[in-house]
């Protein structure tokens, strides 16, 4: 297959040598699990694995030649990643160890937080009902500590998010609105621009939880007008264990630091410390150093392949499944069935046999897909189900493990006899 957007997909496979393994059976990896972690390119892997062979040392404090290699890759992973999103400035970029940290990050410092950034008694904070749990638990506790009260949109029956009540929603005593940017379990993407208008008309700062668009969508988080982004490296082929808060400068400068230690500290006495200015003040200890670097490498990568034509693949892809999925008699996608304004997370139901259970024969196939409520369990209540399958797609997904996955989940009908 030539995608749409202008890649040879088999020959992209090619970087990826988990994709030519099989699995039991002799049978060859479908690997449609991407949501949940993608799998990563040797370009990657190498980078990682180079680091520790010649230049591993601890960043910013270690005072001779390997320590300066360690600290010029680390800080030029920095750069990559800015460039990637197009944020503003380098220094807006501060690096955890994942989205969810990135987000409670946010929130305890929120919580910290004296003067106009305070939260207090009456103040509202508004969420959605497609979230992450990752961004909704932080939220509950900063609202449980803080005598805020939290809301949150409704979904259409489609699985968008229902903006008829915005005006009323996001009204003069919020102070926080954060939303997922594309939805892990529905695939809808959030219209944003509407949300973080109306957020910025009332004083409210926003925060975009952009774990499930970085990896497949162009970002420019310089022209996008949220006050924070996060998200994750281990989604868009880079390694498991880095995270990346991006914030307006201002914000950032203005916020309190969360966790103390390491390089954050301007200087200690035994009566007080002063701290860093951003992006040090958030990066407590020693920070992730290879798994920067390794999302360094990632972000080369798919700025080499282009994130329009990654974009473009996604959508193809994903409108192949949708068709596909939708001739299965007994199968029901829940969220939005036509790849419009939509991502390449695709849940669904199968009549008469749970979710585990079509997991579990399709693994036996070489399938892999993901089962359960998927981190999103408001999203599932809202549906009416406990749990769902999932596939999801990336910029290595072919047409032919699609196939393979509808002729999977056609034998899975067949085994348990509902057909």
């Amino acid at each position: 297959m030539s995608a749409a957007g202008g890649y040879d997909v088999e020959k992209v496979r090619e970087d990826f040598p988990i994709l030519s393994r099989t699995m039991a059976g002799d049978r060859p990896l479908v690997y449609l699990d991407s949501a949940n972690t993608s799998q990563k390119p040797t370009a990657v892997i190498e980078t990682i694995a180079e680091h520790y062979r010649r230049h591993n040392a601890n960043v910013a404090r270690a005072m001779h030649q390997l320590g300066a290699e360690a600290t010029e890759a680390f800080e030029g992973a920095r750069d990559k990643v800015a460039a990637f999103v197009h944020a503003p400035s380098r220094d807006e970029i501060v690096f955890t160890k994942n989205a969810s940290e990135a987000l409670n990050l946010v929130a305890n410092a929120y919580r910290n937080a004296v003067g106009d950034l305070e939260i207090r008694p009456g103040d509202e904070i508004v969420t959605t009902e497609l979230e992450h749990h990752s961004n909704i638990v932080p939220w509950q506790l900063l609202a449980q500590r803080t005598g805020a009260t939290l809301r949150w949109f409704g979904l259409t029956d489609e699985g968008r998010l229902d903006l008829s009540n915005l005006d009323e929603l996001v009204n003069e005593r919020t102070r926080i609105v954060t939303v997922a940017w594309v939805s892990n379990m529905l695939g809808s993407v959030s219209p944003l621009d509407a949300i973080i208008a109306r957020a910025h008309a009332v004083g409210a700062i926003v925060v975009v939880d952009a774990s499930q668009a970085v990896p497949q969508m162009p970002v420019d988080f310089s022209a996008l007008g949220a006050d924070v982004v996060v998200f994750t490296g281990h989604k868009m082929v880079g390694p498991t264990g880095i995270g990346v808060l991006w914030g307006r400068k201002a914000l950032l400068e203005e916020l309190p630091p969360f966790l103390g230690g390491g390089e954050m500290i301007e200087t200690v006495t035994m009566e007080r410390s002063t701290y860093a200015p951003p992006p040090a003040k958030f990066e407590a200890g020693t920070p992730p150093i290879v798994q920067a670097i390794g999302l360094g490498a990632a972000a080369d990568y798919l700025t080499a392949l282009g994130m329009d034509n990654v974009a473009a693949h996604e959508r193809e892809i994903t409108a192949y499944a949708l068709k596909r999925l939708g001739e299965v008699d007994g199968l029901t996608i829940v969220g939005p069935s036509e790849a419009v304004e939509r991502g390449g997370a695709v849940s669904f139901t199968l009549d008469g046999v749970h979710p585990h259970d079509v997991s579990q024969l399709l693994d036996s196939y070489g399938i892999a897909v993901r089962a359960g409520h998927h981190c999103a369990k408001p999203a599932h209540q809202r549906f009416g189900v406990q749990s769902t399958t999932r596939a999801s797609f990336y910029l290595y997904t072919t047409p032919a493990e699609i196939d393979a996955l509808v002729e999977g989940i056609e034998r899975t009908q067949k085994y348990f006899k509902v057909v």
